[in-house]
């Protein structure tokens, strides 16, 4: 899913590109793209841009007189920057808006279509989409500390719900906390001043310097091959490769559709959190320390 950097990124694309620029229309491919009835689509068309902006992990445009398309990419959704007038074709392809200065076209891969367009009009309908996360580029120590432990979550959870922090998902939570060097199963409330305020500096530091690097990557090119597993990443989607700091081997625990990538030497002292289907299975002879581990 792209998060807090890949969406600045394509925000910063697309204000490159459209701002000023009439919409001329949209098409869709799916009908089911489109989650709201009011206002109409239709009233989208011949509206200039005013501004783009992200909201958590929607990209939202805002045309004048107050209208906004707020696009939620979900897991496999992406954006392309076409010549004006690309086709709108294939499964893939779900929308296409056509500006004076070209094409964004939206796609989204696999069978499970989850991306979403979301037509508002006003800023109170806009702030309706919030689900309420504070920015976490922005947050005082105050504010974070409040809002990282105004319930006792896993740090792992904590980070990716979007009521709590807005934009950070899988991947960069657990880059987070390796630089963090924090457990994603130590509860919130646990952790002292010293480790909220070196959670708060690296929530800051991975975001910002990911972001910078993939704005640094696409140049003055529109943002291709946005994922979630990037080279250079130093455990998230790496399990069973070395960590760049200590050399162990990546662990992770599966859960739902999720996992979370951890080292045990520079997260959790060396002990395995436990993986519960796996855990369960092999009972007794689960491994509890990555000492255990590496002898079998």
């Amino acid at each position: 899913m792209p998060e807090l950097p890949d969406v600045e990124v394509y925000v910063e694309a697309l204000r490159q590109r459209v701002i000023g620029a009439r919409l001329e229309r949209v098409r869709l491919n799916s009908p089911f793209l489109l989650r709201t009835v009011a206002p109409p689509l239709a009233q989208t068309e011949g509206r200039r841009v005013a501004s783009v902006r992200r909201l958590g992990k929607r990209v939202v445009i805002g045309l004048e007189s107050g209208i906004h398309l707020a696009i939620h990419l979900m897991i496999a959704g992406r954006l392309h920057w076409k010549a004006k007038g690309a086709k709108l074709g294939g499964k893939a392809m779900l929308a296409a808006f056509d500006f004076e200065s070209g094409t964004l076209t939206l796609t989204e891969a696999g069978t499970k279509k989850r991306a979403a367009l979301h037509v508002v009009e006003g800023d109170a309908a806009l702030a309706a989409l919030d689900r309420g996360g504070i920015e976490p580029l922005d947050a005082t120590p105050q504010a974070f500390r409040a809002a990282l432990t105004r319930e006792n979550r896993t740090l792992k959870r904590a980070l990716t719900d979007p009521s709590i922090f807005s934009g950070i998902g899988n991947a960069y939570s657990d880059e987070i906390l390796h630089a963090a060097r924090l457990s994603p199963a130590q509860l919130t409330r646990n952790l002292d001043d010293e480790e909220t305020e070196r959670l708060r500096q690296e929530v800051r530091t991975t975001l910002t310097t990911w972001r910078d690097r993939l704005a640094a990557e696409a140049g003055d090119a529109f943002p291709e091959g946005v994922t979630a597993f990037r080279p250079g990443m130093a455990v998230h989607g790496r399990f069973g490769e070395p960590c760049p700091v200590c050399g162990s081997s990546v662990q992770r625990i599966v859960y739902a559709e999720n996992e979370a990538n951890y080292c045990a030497r520079c997260q959790t002292g060396g002990r395995l959190l436990a993986d519960r289907a796996l855990s369960r299975l092999l009972g007794r002879d689960w491994p509890r320390t990555l000492e255990e581990l590496e002898r079998r």
